[in-house]
């Protein structure tokens, strides 16, 4: 008996697989912009801000910035990689994923943030929430189909 050593054949990507993929980099990207704009923010700008709302800024610790740039940067790599149909994606979902969830402990676990933006507030990190899950069980299922090289 031969034992099958040929490579799974590489299933047909989907045709919404491409336009999904591009608003995925495009989420990621107002991520990258969102991060940049808050490390970046001037003291005039920050003023501009409720009192309660600079607490929160300044209070703000290193590491849940640093996870805020884990989850943004790793996931725009993960989109272009999944734009350009490379198995890495998933690894880099993986860690955006993992950025976002330390961000939100931080947010929601740690700091007053329900208490500055209300039950409105939620709304955004939920949806970050729900689309890095989304990412990964995207990049899972390609990875599952061989949509990748």
């Amino acid at each position: 008996m031969s034992e099958n050593t040929e490579t799974p054949t590489m299933l047909a990507r989907p045709s919404w697989f491409m336009p999904v993929a591009i608003v995925a980099l495009l989420w990621n990207l107002l991520g990258v912009m969102a991060f940049v704009g808050q490390v970046t923010m001037t003291p005039e700008v920050l003023g501009q801000l409720s009192e309660p709302e600079q607490a929160l800024y300044n209070n703000t610790p290193f590491w849940a910035t640093a996870a805020f740039a884990l989850a943004v940067f790793a996931g725009a790599l993960g989109s272009l990689a999944l734009l350009m149909k490379k198995g890495i994606c998933y690894q880099l979902f993986i860690v955006s994923l993992l950025g976002v969830l330390v961000q939100m402990f931080h947010a929601f676990a740690l700091s007053n943030s329900f208490e500055v933006y209300g039950a409105s507030g939620t709304i955004m990190p939920i949806l970050v929430l729900v689309i890095a899950f989304a990412l990964v069980r995207l990049a899972a299922k390609g990875h599952n189909n061989h949509w990748f090289s």
